[in-house]
């Protein structure tokens, strides 16, 4: 069955070549025009993956990323003509799971695509349970626990505590870390590894500012901490 895709742009043209282009790569496509339309597609049709334009009139994407990140966790890739760092930051830290500036390739957006529905659908092993201090992380029921309340993560957060808990101690570059959450690493967009691990320490550190648990290594990357005597 083709995973479905929900492509939201104010442009005509740009909705028209995207589904053009992604459904000759065998995707089944919805469209809409702006984060409004788009709320109501993704509520009825439960989309696979979302394509998002940011700047839009009447909702924007970043309005989009706010209402329906706390109904569901499809996996969003977010469009942005503009060049400026915070614009990327935001969309990020809003729960979008990549981001691609305009003008992009077709290829290289269908890339960024397939990785993200891969990481979506990986099967994890099921009951495997990591516990770090008072944190645990729940592969098989994707929950993650901090003495004993509940946290909200989105899916590239999980999946990026899930792999830094695995090998507690072992410092990751940032493109590994991408390459092990999306299932493809690009040279310069390691700046997103970074925004998934400020929202991580602001959710499971007592002073995010001097993080305890998530240690960067300076001129690699980052590391879970070791446990003590080890």
């Amino acid at each position: 069955m083709s995973k479905k895709i929900l492509v939201v742009d104010d442009h005509p043209q740009m909705r028209t070549m995207l589904k053009s282009y992604l459904t000759q790569e065998g995707f089944a496509i919805v469209t809409a025009a702006n984060g409004q339309e788009a709320l109501t597609a993704a509520r009825h049709e439960k989309p696979d993956l979302i394509i998002l334009d940011l700047m839009m009139p009447e909702m924007d994407g970043y309005e989009f990323l706010r209402l329906y990140g706390r109904e569901a966790n499809t996996p969003v890739i977010v469009l942005t003509a503009k060049l400026e760092e915070p614009d990327k930051v935001l969309g990020l830290e809003l729960g979008a799971d990549d981001y691609v500036t305009k003008p992009f390739s077709m290829r290289e957006l269908t890339a960024r695509v397939r990785a993200v529905l891969r990481r979506a659908a990986k099967a994890e092993p099921e009951a495997e349970v990591l516990r770090l201090a008072d944190l645990t992380l729940d592969r098989g029921g994707r929950v993650v626990t901090l003495a004993g309340e509940p946290i909200d993560l989105t899916s590239s957060e999980f999946d990026l505590l899930a792999v830094l808990m695995a090998a507690p101690g072992r410092a990751f570059t940032r493109l590994e870390l991408l390459e092990r959450i999306q299932g493809a690493a690009y040279e310069g967009y390691e700046r997103t590894i970074d925004v998934h691990i400020h929202n991580l320490r602001s959710k499971i550190e007592p002073d995010p500012a001097n993080p305890r648990s998530i240690e960067t290594v300076y001129g690699t990357g980052y590391r879970f901490a070791s446990p003590r005597g080890k």
